[in-house]
């Protein structure tokens, strides 16, 4: 482990120089002023507050941007992490979420340690998108309270919006603060984004209307300048019967940074053309996340946004993660007077924009247009489990939905039966018989295609003879195998003859192992050998 990170850095920091660092340097405040209202938002929208965000977006910087398993992951608190996070806090405070991200960690780091990086590659795509949406939809719901200035109850985004039948009263500053920064966001000139991040100019000019015009909206609260908050884990909180309760949440915390992590690696991969080292990464995050809950962080993941922007903007090494993260800091202690000014309906239209941005728009189109109908399933399955349970129960029905379509899929084989004409062949027909036909069989014989199986065979019954053409089957398991001894015994009452060519390996073994225990063995002499080379130069 020591020796792999300790390789990634050299080749890292190899031709080093004076212009790199600058590069660097620039990257990072590029991606500060990126990370700032995000982090900020997604501390809120976690249901802790913007300090926990900004001092996981600093602390993740540092730590985990140190170790990662590629110098362009930026890693900080996610919308995804924080739709998880919501259920927790509501059914165990913010206490129960610094245990639970403990644990996390702990499972990351022995993740990374057993080498179990390429998990995520086991996960249908479809499942990906799906859980993708679903949690871009629980973001969305749950910020109806700050950007309308209502009050819901109940656990979940989901019970929250069902609360709302007793009455929905909006308050008309908050929702005008947040329709006119909402506004901003969207028709904000992509070029000008490039210079200055629109999200954190909305969020300045709200910011600032609040205070001047002193308008009646909820507002962020208290900052602290210190990476030491009040809220934080102790060792002596922890006991066996918290662990327990926490367990299968810090599993959902776990999975999900691993999903994250490693698919924004794959995709900063592509872009830089340097690949992650998806164990160092497990690593990095499991260490980062057992460290946050003592400074009273909630969970960070590697997050595309950050990392795409550090990329365009001239990251070189790892020190533009951890620039960025000084430059929170920095901003933190300057700056946190009025960041507690922050109206909480900026930071809703923020989180609005961004869980649209969330949801894989062109890979949903893709999957329309082309009519993939598992595919389809696959994804709102996916989602709306998503919403309805949470994101490790999502996944679960997910992939077995995936193994069941696939299975399904697999069981459609393909057979097809041509009466042989001798006439096209350089071989008298009465040397073996006119009434011969030759059945070609594509896919693998298992239980789920058995029946298929059956009912061409009994078709076959009045033949003479039949030439079984198997180059096209993979595998075969008993249930077919059962099916063809059945055959054998029909065969074998009516004198028909059987002969099996073009077997794969694997699938001709296990036939030999049925013929040995069969009386009516498939046939082989000369004369047919003589049919069966003929058979495969007209066919």
């Amino acid at each position: 482990m020591i020796k792999r990170y300790t390789n990634l850095l050299q080749q890292e920091f190899r031709h080093y120089s004076k212009r790199k660092l600058q590069k660097d340097l620039l990257s990072g405040l590029t991606v500060a002023a990126v990370a700032l209202p995000l982090a900020l938002a997604f501390g809120v929208s976690s249901g802790a507050d913007a300090a926990a965000g900004m001092i996981t977006a600093i602390i993740a910087g540092l730590v985990i941007g140190t170790l990662s398993g590629g110098f362009y992951q930026i890693s900080g608190p996610t919308g995804a992490m924080a739709a998880i996070l919501t259920g927790i806090i509501a059914s165990h405070g913010l206490a129960g979420v610094l245990v639970a991200t403990f644990i996390a960690g702990i499972l990351l780091l022995i993740a990374g340690l057993f080498k179990l990086g390429s998990l995520t590659s086991f996960i249908p795509s479809p499942v990906i998108t799906g859980f993708t949406s679903g949690i871009a939809i629980i973001i969305a719901l749950g910020q109806i309270d700050n950007f309308f200035g209502t009050t819901s109850s109940g656990e979940s985004a989901l019970s929250k919006l069902i609360s709302y039948r007793s009455g929905f009263f909006p308050d008309f500053p908050t929702l005008i603060l947040g329709i006119i920064v909402l506004l901003l966001l969207i028709f904000y000139p992509k070029k000008w984004n490039q210079v200055l991040p629109a999200s954190l100019v909305a969020i300045i000019l709200a910011t600032f209307a609040s205070i001047i015009f002193n308008l009646p909206v909820a507002k962020v609260g208290k900052i602290p300048t210190s990476l030491l908050t009040s809220e934080r884990l102790h060792l002596a909180t922890l006991n066996l019967s918290l662990v327990k309760q926490l367990f299968l949440p810090a599993i959902s915390i776990a999975m999900l940074g691993m999903i994250e992590s490693l698919l924004c690696g794959a995709s900063a991969g592509r872009m830089t053309g340097k690949d992650l080292d998806s164990n160092q990464e497990l690593i990095a995050q499991g260490i980062g996340n057992m460290l946050l809950p003592f400074f009273g962080g909630i969970p960070a993941t590697a997050a595309i946004a950050r990392t795409s922007v550090a990329i365009k903007s001239g990251a070189q090494t790892r020190l533009a993660g951890i620039f960025h993260a000084l430059f929170l800091f920095l901003s933190m202690i300057i700056f946190a007077p009025i960041m507690s000014q922050i109206p909480m309906a900026a930071l809703a239209s923020v989180l609005l924009i961004t869980s649209w941005r969330m949801h894989e728009w062109t890979t949903i189109r893709t999957m329309f247009k082309q009519k993939n109908r598992a595919a389809i399933l696959l994804f709102i399955v996916t989602m709306l489990s998503t919403i309805i349970f949470d994101l490790s129960i999502a996944i679960v029905i997910g992939v077995i939905c995936g193994c069941i379509f696939f299975i399904v899929k697999s069981s459609r084989i393909s057979i097809i039966s041509e009466e042989i004409d001798w006439t096209r062949m350089d071989l008298p027909h009465s040397e073996v018989g006119s009434n011969w036909a030759v059945i070609y069989i594509t896919g693998p014989l298992f239980f789920m295609s058995a029946n298929q199986l059956k009912r061409e065979l009994d078709q076959a019954v009045g033949k003479e003879g039949i030439i079984f053409s198997l180059r096209g089957v993979p595998s075969i398991d008993l249930t077919a195998q059962d099916t063809f001894a059945d055959y054998f015994s029909v065969a074998a009452l009516n004198n028909q003859k059987l002969i099996f060519t073009s077997m794969q390996p694997e699938v001709e073994k296990q036939f030999q192992q049925l013929w040995d225990k069969q009386v009516h063995r498939p046939i082989q002499h000369p004369t047919v050998a003589h049919a069966l080379h003929a058979l495969h130069q007209a066919y």
